[in-house]
C-alpha cells in the first residue's frame, strides 16, 4: 500500500514540473515537521505506566504549489505512539496524500482532501492531532465557480480510520450562493446574505448480526423472540442555512435531517435526526454581543455504524460552551451528545470602558460575560403494546421507533452549566492583570458515564509584569472548590519570556481537597526563525483533552519531553 501511495506522489509532482515547465511558473514548496517525543516514567502516584522507553508522534508535511497545480503529502510516524496514541493509532505511513488541479473557475482534487458543509451538522472532515483526530476522505473533490458568486462542491470517497478506510462510501453536494454580489444595492448598504444548500449519502452494507430479544405477552406467560434487524444500505442527510449580516449585526440559521439510521451510538433505532441552530451577534465600539442556541436529536453519523468514541465521525456539532484555556477552568470541559441530542445556549457580551473614566482607569478595562446551559431534549420512550414492557435498555428498543420528542420542549437532565466573568485590566505601562470567576455544574454521569452532578466555583488570577521590551514575566493563581468527584484543586504557573529566543514555564497542579497529588511541570523553549524547540518534565494527570466539544481520553503520564517544530 506504501509503494502506491508514493507512485501517486511521484506522479502528482512530476505532472507539477510539468507544468511549471510548460506555463513557465515556479513551483513553491512548503511544509513543516512536528515531532513530540517523550522518555516515560512509571509513578505509583498518578497511576502513570511506563510500557516503552521511548514515545514519539511525528509529521512531516510537504506542499508543492504552482499557479495550475498543487500536490502534496503527509507522513506519520506513530511506531511508538505519545500516551493516549496507543492501539489503533500504532504505526507508520502516508495517510495523507492529494493532487489538486486548478484552472479558471474549476478545481479538481484526487486524493486524500478535508471539507465542510456550512456549520458542520452534516459533513465535516478535519485533522485535530491533540485528539487524535483525523477523519479525511479518500476519493475526488470538485469545486466549480460558474458565476459571480456561486460555490458548487462535489465529492466522493471513502473516510480514514487510523491506518485504514472504512468501506462505506460517502458522496455529497453543497452550493452557497452570496446573493448580495448579485445586487449592487446591498453592498452600498453594508449588507450581505448568503444561502447554502448541502446533501451528503452515505452508502454502507448492512451488520446481518445485530439481533433484539423481546418477550410477547401470551395467555400463559411470555414468549422469547429474536429479531434480525434490518439496516439500510442508503443514509441521507441534507442541510439548509442562511447567513445575514448588515453592518455590526449577523445572524446565521440552520437546520438539517437525516434519515433513520440505526447504529451502536443511538441502540439500532429506526428515529430520523435532526438539529437547528440560530445564533446572533452584534460588535461595535467596544460592545460585543452573542446569543445563540442549538437543539439536536439523534444526530451521531459515522462511516461505520459500529464503532463508538471519537472515531469514524462525518459531521460535527459546536458544543456552544465556551473552550477554557486556562488548567482549572478546563477541568471538567463538556462534550457535544450527538446521539442523546441536547438543548445548547450561549450567551456572551463583551464591554470596553474607556480610558480615563472611572471604571477604565488610565489604560481601560474590559469586562466579559459568559454563560452557556445545555440541558437533555424530551424523550418519551416507545411502549409497543405488543411486548409486556419495554425499559429504557436501548439494545430492548432496537428495531423500533425508539422515542418521540416535542421539539420545544426540555427533558428532565441538565447536562452542563457554566457562568463565568473575566476582567481584564492594565495598570500601567508595564503591568496587566486578568481576572475571572467561573460557577459550573457538569453531569459526570452523562458525559463520562459516571460520576453525578459536580458543581464548581473556580478563581484565577493571571498578571503579567513586563521588566524591558525583551524580558516579561507572567504568573496565574488558580483554585476550585467542589464537594463533589475529586474535591478541591490548586494550580500556579510562572513564565519568563525573554524576546526572541527564550521562554522557561514551571507549574503545579494539586489535587488538595482528595488525593493531594502534584502535577508538577517544567519546560524550557527556544525559538529561532522558523525553529521551535521545547525540553520539558513533570507529571500529566488523567483526563478528558477536549476541543470544540470533541473529547479523548488521556491517560497520566509522567517523564522528559521534547517537542520540535519548523515551519518552511
Amino acid at each position: 500500500m506504501h509503494s502506491i501511495r508514493l507512485c501517486f506522489l511521484l506522479s502528482a509532482f512530476c505532472f507539477a514540473s510539468a507544468a511549471s515547465a510548460q506555463d513557465d511558473n515556479k513551483i513553491t514548496l512548503s511544509g513543516s515537521i512536528q515531532s513530540d517525543m517523550m522518555l516515560p516514567q512509571s509513578d505509583s502516584k498518578t497511576g502513570a505506566e511506563k510500557d516503552e522507553d521511548f514515545l514519539t508522534n511525528t509529521y512531516i508535511d510537504l506542499h508543492l504549489q504552482q499557479k495550475y497545480v498543487e500536490a502534496g503529502a503527509r507522513l506519520e510516524y506513530m511506531e511508538h505512539p505519545m500516551p493516549g496514541f496507543e492501539n489503533d493509532f500504532k504505526g507508520w505511513g502516508v495517510p495523507h496524500f492529494y493532487v489538486k488541479g486548478k484552472l479558471q473557475w474549476a478545481e479538481l482534487t484526487a486524493g486524500t482532501f478535508y471539507e465542510q458543509f456550512g456549520s458542520g451538522f452534516i459533513l465535516r472532515t478535519y485533522e485535530e492531532r491533540s485528539l487524535g483526530i483525523d477523519n479525511s476522505l479518500l476519493g475526488g473533490r470538485l469545486v466549480l465557480k460558474p458565476l459571480k458568486g456561486v460555490t458548487v462542491k462535489a465529492l466522493g470517497g471513502k473516510q480514514r480510520r487510523y491506518w485504514h478506510w472504512n468501506k462505506a462510501f460517502i458522496s455529497g453536494a453543497d452550493a452557497e450562493l452570496n446573493i448580495d454580489e448579485w445586487m449592487p444595492s446591498m453592498q452600498q448598504h453594508n449588507t450581505r446574505l448568503s444561502v447554502g444548500f448541502s446533501w451528503v449519502n452515505k452508502h454502507e452494507n448492512p451488520n446481518d448480526n445485530i439481533t433484539t430479544t423481546q418477550d410477547m405477552r401470551i395467555p400463559n406467560g411470555y414468549r422469547y423472540t429474536t429479531y434480525q434487524v434490518v439496516q439500510p444500505r442508503y443514509v441521507n442527510a441534507w442541510d439548509a442555512r442562511v447567513n445575514l449580516n448588515h453592518g455590526a449585526w449577523n445572524v446565521l440559521a440552520e437546520y438539517a435531517q437525516k434519515t433513520a439510521d440505526p447504529s451502536l451510538d443511538n441502540g439500532y433505532i429506526y428515529r430520523r435526526g435532526n438539529a437547528a441552530m440560530l445564533s446572533t451577534s452584534y460588535s461595535q465600539r467596544g460592545l460585543s454581543v452573542l446569543v445563540q442556541a442549538k437543539r439536536s436529536e439523534n444526530m451521531a453519523s459515522r462511516s461505520r455504524r459500529d464503532m463508538k468514541l471519537t472515531s469514524s465521525f462525518i459531521n460535527h456539532l459546536p458544543a456552544f460552551t465556551q473552550d477554557h484555556t486556562y488548567t482549572l477552568a478546563a477541568l471538567y470541559p463538556y462534550a457535544t451528545q450527538l446521539a442523546d441530542g441536547e438543548w445548547a445556549y450561549q450567551t456572551e457580551v463583551g464591554y470596553n470602558f474607556k480610558r480615563k473614566t472611572t471604571l477604565g482607569g488610565k489604560y481601560g478595562m474590559n469586562l466579559k460575560v459568559n454563560y452557556s446551559y445545555v440541558r437533555a431534549i424530551d424523550r418519551q420512550w416507545e411502549q409497543n403494546k405488543e411486548f409486556s414492557s419495554l425499559s429504557n435498555s436501548r439494545m430492548e428498543l432496537a428495531g423500533t421507533e425508539g422515542y418521540h420528542s416535542k421539539f420545544f420542549k426540555w427533558g428532565n437532565e441538565t447536562y452542563y452549566q457554566d457562568l463565568n466573568v473575566q476582567l481584564s485590566r492594565k495598570f500601567s505601562k508595564s503591568f496587566k492583570l486578568n481576572l475571572m470567576y467561573m460557577n459550573q455544574r457538569y453531569n459526570k454521569t452523562v458525559i463520562e458515564g459516571e460520576g453525578g452532578m459536580v458543581h464548581s466555583d473556580i478563581y484565577i488570577a493571571d498578571g503579567k509584569y513586563q521588566f524591558s521590551p525583551k524580558t516579561t514575566l507572567r504568573a496565574e493563581a488558580q483554585y476550585l472548590c467542589t464537594r463533589q468527584d475529586q474535591g478541591d484543586w490548586t494550580c500556579g504557573l510562572l513564565e519568563l519570556s525573554l524576546v526572541p529566543h527564550w521562554m522557561f514555564t514551571v507549574s503545579d497542579l494539586w489535587n488538595c481537597g482528595g488525593a493531594e497529588t502534584h502535577y508538577y511541570q517544567g519546560y524550557v523553549t527556544f525559538n529561532t526563525g522558523a525553529h521551535r524547540l521545547q525540553l520539558g518534565y513533570g507529571r500529566t494527570r488523567a483526563g478528558y483533552n477536549c476541543s470544540g466539544g470533541v473529547c479523548r481520553w488521556i491517560p497520566a503520564s509522567k517523564g522528559f519531553t521534547l517537542s520540535y517544530n519548523y515551519n518552511f
